[in-house]
């Protein structure tokens, strides 16, 4: 099958790459930049800005499904509107000329950040979505963008949305968020936590469910794709199990965490240090909600695999990256 993939170059759109092309597909990848990582596979590149109608078109010929995950992840706001434009118009876009080029499936990967995490302490596929103004620009962008995307389902779009959480694991040259912080915590730089919790899941298991979605998936359909719900101290606590470098000893109450979060943005921008921890990545922190993977298990057969063991294997692949050194005494493997 010829498949494209915008976001090629990201986390999740390297790891889906290699998933098909490993499976036997025809990969098109699309994005502004090409990957170093995959060099050594065997896929067709095309140079695209998905802001730009034109260069969308062509890139999509002969086409016969479209995994969309092209976007702007952001835990300091939107100052300049480019994650509202990416997540929205751009969802707006790719759809509409996946539709006119004939294209007979799409998958459009959005978050679990769609949902009103504020609403919910359990949330599933019926929960009311991220529309209250005041909740994160991210959370609104990914909301707007699934309603853009069932404009073009109501005009003929065969397409599926795929809601995954916290995204972690192995293969992440690009460094994400999580992953920089779970590398803190295996060299023991990460000074402090917050006493918070989210659902993480692993990039591998998001990728099988994207397959699955795409395969199986119901047109018009959420499907959440969650891993295991773990607060920050016992993600540290499995982390350093795996490392057999010490955890942070300190943990910050949350309206603490809230209250300095300002003054360290401010030294973080100074110092060039990690910002660890921003206004909204606390917000997701903060209302530590759960979230079911039922409705993927049932229909796409998705699950999970255990923590322990992403967090393992991110370990090895951070030492065979140079990311971490290695360490004998005092490390517990799974």
């Amino acid at each position: 099958m010829r498949i494209a993939i915008t976001g090629a170059s990201g986390f999740v759109g390297s790891s889906l790459t290699r998933s098909l092309v490993a499976a036997g597909h025809g990969v098109r990848c699309l994005d502004r930049v090409r990957h170093p990582g995959l060099d050594d596979l065997d896929v067709e590149w095309s140079t695209v800005d998905i802001l730009d109608r034109d260069q969308i078109a062509p890139a999509l010929e002969g086409v016969e499904l479209v995994y969309h995950l092209a976007a702007v992840i952001s835990v300091t706001g939107d100052p300049t509107g480019i994650v509202r434009r990416v997540n929205v118009d751009g969802v707006r876009n790719v759809a509409q000329a996946a539709l006119e080029a004939g294209v007979g499936r799409f998958v459009h990967c959005s978050s679990v950040h769609a949902f009103d995490l504020e609403a919910a302490d359990h949330v599933t596929e019926e929960k009311p979505k991220a529309t209250n103004p005041n909740l994160p620009a991210y959370d609104l962008s990914k909301a707007a963008g699934e309603v853009e995307l069932h404009k073009v389902i109501a005009r003929g779009l065969d397409a599926v949305i795929v809601n995954p959480t916290g995204i972690f694991g192995p293969g992440d040259h690009s460094l994400s968020r999580i992953n920089t912080m779970l590398l803190a915590m295996f060299t023991g730089r990460l000074p402090a936590l917050v006493k918070g919790g989210f659902d993480w899941v692993d990039v591998r298991d998001v990728v099988a469910g994207m397959i699955a979605a795409g395969e199986e998936g119901r047109t018009g359909e959420n499907y959440l794709l969650s891993g295991h719900h773990q607060t920050l101290r016992q993600l540290s606590e499995i982390a350093e199990r795996v490392s057999g470098t010490p955890r942070p000893k300190v943990e910050l109450p949350m309206w603490m965490a809230r209250w300095v979060t300002p003054l360290a943005n401010v030294v973080s921008r100074r110092t060039k240090d990690p910002l660890w921890f921003t206004t909204e990545s606390l917000h997701a922190l903060r209302f530590d909600a759960t979230v079911s993977s039922a409705k993927a298990a049932a229909e796409l057969g998705y699950q999970a695999r255990s923590t322990e063991e992403s967090l393992s294997d991110i370990h090895e692949w951070a030492i065979e990256a140079g990311l971490v050194d290695r360490k004998v005494e005092g490390r517990n493997p799974r």
